[in-house]
């Protein structure tokens, strides 16, 4: 259990509202309703927390809902032996704290009603309108499938689709989960292990992600308890050991408010302790906690100019650390947060870390989407066309990562890939945004490279990606994208071109990565780089930006194998065309891939008993064309000189060949590599091609590739 929930009294609370006695409001509601006059004790509590955030609320609707829901539970007991009224009206409770509207408590009252009484969703509808009824129904069906090893990743999708469409939904279900994490002592340990585990592995950083600070730290702190006790004993005893002495940060806070008085700022300077997980994440990070590591300063004000105005009289007036400054006003997290951070050295050296944001700002970043309010309330068109439940309506108040959970999850058909990569994508903390060329943006996590961007921009199009333009440069697709980067993806006209599994070794996004395990469980024996297995890497493996594949039937262009039909491809190592001397090697699944050859990975193969084929090019009788067109890799070396690039391509493009891809590598004594791979029309073309290369100024050596070209 929390601080709070061992002993009360040990840890001051954030808000200065006492915690409700649930157990003397379960005795009141067991007494009904009171005179129509004035609302019951039991729910006036929730009532009074409402109107705190929302004073010309009207109330008559949470009175009805409160009688319906106390009515419909009487006669239930929890497992603690409170009577069931007294959840829905925690949940209630501390969505109310929070600032949620009417609507969302209103659905909070009722969220149990349907799954576990007599009442319909009709009934709800009938009574409290089609938003109520929705938010119920969402609540419900995620209670709908029970908690254990094989049913999780289907109650959290459940949990994902709804939450995509009105996330107030996931609000209602983050509070719920909240009270019974309060109550979970009641329950056999091994039961209270595996809740708390899934309570830390997805509803600690969706409550992130939705920035519902208030209810995140507190349940990270029960799961602390139960699944760390030790360890959240021992943080235990240093907050009471620190509590029992002076604050040092309450001098820092005195020379702050005169500080900000002197300037003539408004502000509200407050001491805001870390909670318990905090503490302990700042003692393993430092080994040994500061005097002033037990809490930081909160400083709010009235408008975003007047926090930079605090901070500059913060860094003028004191000693910053310079290190510790992080601006969230001007770039937001993904969840809404904002606020500035900074850390100063106090009077007497001590240093204290200083948060400094608007009310409007602390009270998203305590609520997150709950502070929204009702994302529809001012969208009438929505409301019209609401005449029935619809799974398909779009809250505008998502934020993006939600938006991408929602798309790749549809797509997640095998729950154990869902279950991995939605834990997966939980785990990142933090939020890029990259430009397309057309000016529309793309969010994606920290850290995702090209491959992610394909998928997020082009979804299984980008199964024909080639190569990407970062800022204009050419770059590979495992290139790490930062943000702000300005990415152009380039497809390959071949429409059946195929990911490498490479690809995923720089796939950071769900949605790049079970696109592309499906192609690939969908294309077991498809001819590509990555069937030649581990053992040829270097002569045929796939690279993340490798060229497309050339797949016709059972047969690659213009090329016939003695004697089989398999599947037939063109190594990308040496890139062979007519009339080079060629040679089949059988890979897994039966396909063949041709090869030059002189080709170094024909002798490896040879070595590792893979016997050659006889392979030959079609003749006019079979059918070959003389203006088959074909892919070719060559390698151009020069020595360094302005405008080189530019004539190089201009000299490819005067000879009719399309660059599918290039890559420059940094020069070396004075001397720099092109590679390129280049479609060709008609293959007879290729002399000439690297002739007219060859006769470019500095080029002094055009050749074939005889290695993995890294594309770009």
């Amino acid at each position: 259990m929390s601080a709070e929930a061992a002993d009360p009294a040990a840890v001051p609370r954030r808000r200065s509202r006492p915690r409700i006695d649930l157990r003397r409001l379960g005795r009141v509601a067991l007494l009904g309703p009171v005179s129509r006059d004035r609302l019951p004790d039991a729910i006036g509590h929730v009532a009074d927390a409402h109107r705190a955030h929302h004073p010309d609320a009207d109330l008559a609707i949470l009175h009805r809902a409160y009688v319906l829901a106390e009515s419909s539970h009487r006669g239930q007991m929890r497992k603690s032996g409170e009577p069931y009224i007294t959840h829905p009206l925690a949940v209630t409770l501390i969505l109310a704290e929070l600032g949620a509207e009417t609507t969302t408590l209103t659905a909070s009252l009722l969220h149990d009603t349907v799954e576990d009484t007599e009442v319909t969703l009709d009934q709800v509808r009938e009574q409290f309108g089609e938003e109520v009824c929705y938010l119920v129904d969402g609540v419900t069906k995620l209670e709908k499938v029970d908690y254990g090893a094989a049913a999780e990743p289907e109650t959290f999708r459940k949990m994902l689709v709804a939450t995509g469409n009105d996330v107030r939904v996931m609000s209602i279900k983050l509070a719920d989960r909240l009270h019974n994490m309060r109550t979970l002592t009641v329950m056999r340990p091994e039961k209270q292990a595996r809740i708390a585990k899934v309570t830390r592995d997805v509803l600690i950083p969706l409550a992130e992600r939705l920035g519902v600070q208030a209810l995140k730290t507190e349940l990270e702190d029960l799961v602390f308890a139960i699944l760390d006790p030790e360890e959240y004993e021992d943080t235990r005893a240093l907050i009471a050991d620190a509590t029992d002495g002076e604050d040092p940060l309450s001098a820092i806070a005195d020379s702050v408010r005169a500080t900000l008085r002197e300037a003539g700022i408004g502000a509200e300077v407050l001491i805001r302790p870390r909670h318990f997980v905090s503490v302990h994440r700042v003692r393993r990070k430092r080994g040994e906690l500061r005097p002033t590591d037990f809490g930081r300063l909160l400083v709010l004000v009235g408008e975003d100019a007047d926090c930079y105005a605090v901070l500059g009289e913060l860094h003028t007036c004191f000693t910053p650390v310079i290190s510790e400054f992080k601006d969230f006003i001007a770039a937001p997290k993904f969840n809404l947060y904002q606020s500035l951070h900074t850390a100063v050295v106090g009077p007497e050296g001590a240093v204290a870390e200083v948060l400094i944001r608007t009310h409007r700002m602390h009270k998203v970043a305590e609520a997150g989407v709950v502070a929204l309010g009702n994302p529809y309330a001012h969208d009438a068109a929505t409301t019209a066309t609401q005449a029935e439940p619809s799974d398909e309506r779009a809250d505008p108040t998502r934020p993006g990562w939600l938006s991408r959970l929602l798309d790749w999850q549809e797509s997640a058909t095998d729950p154990d890939t869902f279950w991995t990569t939605l834990r997966a994508d939980l785990a990142q903390d933090r939020e890029i945004t990259v430009f397309r060329t057309d000016g529309r943006t793309l969010g994606l996590p920290a850290g995702a490279s090209c491959v992610d961007a394909a998928y997020a921009q082009h979804g299984e199009r980008a199964h024909a990606c080639i190569g990407a333009r970062v800022n204009g440069r050419l770059a590979t697709l495992s290139t790490v994208l930062s943000d702000g980067d300005t990415v152009q993806l380039l497809l390959a006209q071949d429409t059946a071109s195929g990911p490498s599994p490479e690809w995923l070794d720089h796939a950071r996004t769900p949605a790049a990565r079970i696109a592309i395990t499906g192609w690939l469980s969908a294309h077991p024996d498809a001819p590509g780089p990555e069937a030649e297995g581990p053992a040829e890497p270097a002569a045929d493996g796939p690279h993340p930006a490798a060229p497309a594949r050339t797949r016709s039937g059972g047969r690659a262009a213009n090329v016939l194998v003695d004697g089989s039909e398999s599947p037939t491809r063109l190594a990308g190592c040496c890139t062979p065309v007519p009339p080079d001397e060629v040679v089949g090697i059988v890979v897994r699944g039966g396909a063949v891939t041709v090869h030059r050859q002189e080709c170094p990975a024909v002798a490896r193969m040879r070595e590792i008993g893979r016997a050659p084929v006889a392979t030959r090019w079609r003749e006019e009788e079979d059918g070959w064309s003389d203006t088959a067109a074909c892919r070719v890799t060559l390698v151009a070396e020069s020595f360094g000189r302005p405008r080189l690039l530019a004539d190089l391509t201009e000299a490819i493009a005067t000879a009719d060949a399309a660059i599918v891809s290039a890559t420059v590598e940094p020069p070396s004594e004075q001397r720099v590599r092109h590679t390129y791979t280049l479609q060709l029309p008609d293959a007879a073309g290729l002399p000439a091609l690297m002739r007219a290369m060859r006769e470019v100024a500095g080029v002094y050596d055009v050749s074939r590739a005889q290695h993995p070209a890294a594309t770009g």
